[in-house]
C-alpha cells in the first residue's frame, strides 16, 4: 500500500488535476504554507492562530469558517503541504467504477472518495485530509486494490457524495478494461459517465453500433446539456458544418469549442433536440422556437430552444435559463454604491419611467428582475410583458407576447392598463406606439421599468424622440437610466498581481499618467484556463436632473445631454470598468474588449 505518490501525473490544463510546486517532505506547516500561497497575509494568519488557540480549532480551520479562507484554497495548501496533487472534482472526470467501490457511508466516515484507477493495482483517492493513515488503509482493505492519495475539498467530497448516492449515477459509463491498451492513464483526464464511443473532451467521432443509435443520440444530448451546466455556459450551439456538426458553449460570453459530431448523427441529434422541445421534427425549412424543462444536478433548468435552417442543415441554439439565478438580489449585480444608490431611488418612487439599455446578452433582463424581486410585496400588482417569458417569478402576473395572435408588446400593454397595476414590465421597447403607451403609463401614475438598445445611458432619450414620442413627455416621464455591460471576472484562484503602465493605458483608451496596480489573468483548471469565471457588470446610470430634462425637451444630441450627466456625478460605462480593474475584479483587456477604446 501507498499512502504517497510515486510518479506525477502529467497536468492538463482544464482537466481539474493541479500539480504541486513540491513534492512533499518541505518540513513547513499548513499555515505557512497558506500565508506563502498568498491565500491570506501573514497578519491575518496570526490572528487565526491566536483565535484558534482560545477556540481549540486549527487557525485554517477558522479561516474557513469566517470567510477567508475558501474550501478550495485549503484543499490546494494541503495538496502543497504534502506534495501531492490538487484535484478538483468540479472538473475532474470521475470514475464511477472506481468510486463504487466504496459505500456512501465510508465516503462519508472518512472524507475521501476514488476517483480512478491508475495501472492494474492502484487506485487514485480525493481526500480532504491525507494524513489519514487509517482511512488509506482502511479503503485498501475494502477495495483491493492500493492507494494513492490525492487532495480535494470538503464541499466538492460532499457534491460528489451527494451523486453516488443517485442509483443512476455512472449508467453508461465506459468500464476501466475498455481503455485503449497502452494508454498511460495517469497522464490522462480519467473517465466518467459518457457516451459509449464518445468522449466529448478529446472530440472523438460516435461509432454509432447496430440498434444503438437512439440511446447513443440520447445519453449525447443528455451529456452536452449537462456539461454545459456543469461549466456554467449560457448557451449552447449545434453548428452543422459540411464533414461534421460543431458543439459549443458560451461561458462568461465567450464561445467555447466543446466537441464534434460526425455528420451521420446530425439528423437523430436534432430530432432528439426538437422532440425533447416539442417542435415538429418534420419541418425543417422554417425556424422554429420552443422549451425544455429538467433537472440538472437537482437544479430546475430550463432551455429555450431555436432553430435556424442553414447551409449544411438545422442550426440548433439552446439558451441555458438557471432557475436559482431569477432570485438575485441588486448587491449581486456589482453595481458601485452610488450607481446602486441611484438605482434603488429610481424604482423605489411610485411612477415614472425607468430604462435599462445595452446590446443583446449584456444582462438587461437580469437587472430588471433584480428590481422586481425588491418591490415584489404584497400591496404591490406587477404584470410584465416579456418576449419570451424566461424567468418565473412567484407573486407577479407575467405575459408571453404571441404576434400570431395579435398579442404584441403594444397591444399587451394597453391591455394591461385595464387589470389595475401598480407597477408594469415592458421586455423590450422596439417601436413608436409600445413607447407612447409606456411613457403615458408613467405619466398616469404607474412604475414603468422597460429596456431599450442603445450604446449608453444618454442614447436611450434621443433614442425615444427618434421613436417619434414628444420630448417634453420624454423629459416628464423618465427618471433614470442604465446602461450596462457584462465583463468576465478573473478567477480568484489563479490572477496574478501586475503593473499597468501608462503607456498601455493610454493604449486602450484611458488618459491617466500613472501607473496601476491591478490584475491579470493567469489561467488554471479551475477556471479551464482562460484566467476568467464569472461575470460582473459595467454599468453607468444616469439619473435624469431638471437640467436634462431641458435639454430633452431642447431636442440636444446625446453628447451634450451625456457631458451635462457626467458634470453631475454619472460615470461612464469605462470609468466604472477601471474602477473594477483598480479592485482586483477584471482585468484592463476585458474592459477594452467590452466597453471599447475610445
Amino acid at each position: 500500500m501507498s499512502s504517497t505518490f510515486e510518479t506525477t501525473p502529467r497536468p492538463r490544463r482544464g482537466n481539474g488535476i493541479t500539480t504541486p510546486t513540491r513534492r512533499g517532505g518541505s518540513g513547513r506547516v499548513l499555515p505557512d504554507v497558506i500565508v506563502d500561497l498568498g491565500f491570506v497575509d501573514r497578519g491575518t494568519m496570526d490572528l487565526a492562530i491566536a483565535r484558534g488557540t482560545e477556540s481549540g480549532s486549527a487557525p485554517e480551520r477558522v479561516l474557513v469558517s469566517d470567510g477567508t479562507l475558501t474550501d478550495e484554497q485549503l484543499a490546494r495548501a494541503v495538496a502543497e503541504r504534502f506534495g501531492l496533487d490538487h484535484i478538483d472534482l468540479s472538473l475532474y472526470r470521475v470514475d464511477p467504477d472506481a468510486a463504487k467501490l466504496v459505500t456512501p457511508a465510508a465516503v462519508r466516515r472518512y472524507q475521501a472518495v476514488p476517483v480512478s484507477f491508475t495501472g492494474d493495482r492502484t487506485l487514485i483517492v480525493a481526500m480532504v485530509d491525507p494524513a489519514n493513515v487509517l482511512a488509506i488503509d482502511d479503503i485498501a482493505v475494502m477495495t483491493g486494490y492500493e492507494v494513492r492519495p490525492a487532495v480535494a475539498s470538503l464541499a466538492d467530497v460532499e457534491r460528489l457524495l451527494t451523486r453516488l448516492e443517485d442509483p443512476n449515477f455512472g449508467v453508461g459509463a465506459v468500464a476501466p478494461e475498455e481503455a485503449e491498451e497502452g494508454t498511460d492513464v495517469t497522464s490522462q483526464t480519467p473517465a466518467q459517465p459518457v457516451v459509449p464511443a464518445y468522449d466529448l473532451r478529446e472530440n472523438q467521432p460516435i461509432n454509432f453500433g447496430a440498434g444503438g443509435e437512439d440511446a447513443s443520440v440520447i445519453q449525447l444530448v443528455h451529456r452536452v446539456i449537462q456539461e454545459a451546466v456543469d461549466r456554467g455556459a449560457s448557451d449552447i450551439h449545434f453548428e452543422p458544418q459540411e464533414e461534421e456538426m460543431r458543439v459549443r458553449y458560451r461561458i462568461d460570453g465567450v464561445l467555447q469549442e466543446a466537441a464534434t459530431v460526425p455528420a451521420s448523427a446530425i439528423p437523430a441529434v436534432v430530432s432528439r433536440i426538437k422532440i425533447l422541445s416539442d417542435l415538429d421534427i418534420a419541418e425543417r425549412r422554417i425556424p422554429q422556437d420552443g422549451r425544455i424543462s429538467l433537472e440538472v444536478a437537482e437544479k430546475p433548468i430550463d432551455l429555450r430552444v431555436a432553430t435556424l435552417p442553414a447551409q449544411y442543415g438545422e442550426k440548433v441554439v439552446m439558451r441555458i435559463l438557471d432557475q436559482s439565478k431569477v432570485m438575485i438580489q441588486l448587491e449581486q449585480l456589482g453595481m458601485l454604491p452610488q450607481a446602486l444608490e441611484r438605482f434603488t431611488k429610481a424604482f423605489s418612487q411610485a411612477h415614472g419611467a425607468v430604462l435599462v439599455t445595452g446590446p443583446t446578452g449584456s444582462g438587461k433582463s437580469t437587472s430588471l428582475y433584480g428590481a422586481l424581486n425588491q418591490l415584489n410585496t404584497i400591496e404591490k400588482h406587477i404584470i410584465t410583458i416579456e418576449d419570451p417569458v424566461e424567468y418565473q417569478l412567484g407573486g407577479i402576473t407575467q405575459v408571453q407576447v404571441n404576434n400570431k395572435a395579435g398579442l404584441t408588446f403594444a397591444s399587451g400593454l394597453r391591455s394591461m392598463m385595464r387589470a389595475d397595476p401598480d407597477i408594469i414590465m415592458v421586455g423590450e421597447i422596439r417601436d413608436k406606439e409600445t413607447a407612447q403607451i409606456a411613457i403615458e403609463a408613467a405619466l398616469t401614475g404607474h412604475l414603468v421599468l422597460s429596456t431599450l438598445h442603445t450604446n449608453d445611458a444618454p442614447g436611450a432619450v434621443t433614442r425615444l424622440i427618434e421613436m417619434g414620442v414628444e420630448p417634453f413627455l420624454v423629459g416628464s416621464a423618465v427618471d433614470c437610466v442604465v446602461a450596462q455591460r457584462l465583463a468576465r471576472l478573473l478567477c480568484e484562484e489563479c490572477k496574478r498581481r501586475t503593473t499597468i503602465t501608462s503607456e498601455v493605458m493610454r493604449a486602450n483608451g484611458f488618459n491617466v499618467g500613472l501607473d496601476l496596480e491591478a490584475y491579470e489573468p493567469v489561467g488554471c483548471a479551475r477556471c479551464g484556463g482562460s484566467g476568467y469565471k464569472g461575470r460582473i457588470g459595467l454599468y453607468e446610470v444616469m439619473w435624469v436632473s431638471d437640467t436634462i430634462r431641458s435639454l430633452a425637451v431642447a431636442r440636444e444630441p446625446a453628447e451634450t445631454i451625456a457631458h451635462a450627466a457626467v458634470h453631475e456625478g454619472m460615470m461612464r460605462l469605462r470609468e466604472d470598468g477601471l474602477e473594477k480593474v483598480r479592485r482586483g475584479l477584471t482585468s484592463i483587456a476585458e474592459i477594452a474588449r467590452v466597453a471599447g477604446t475610445r
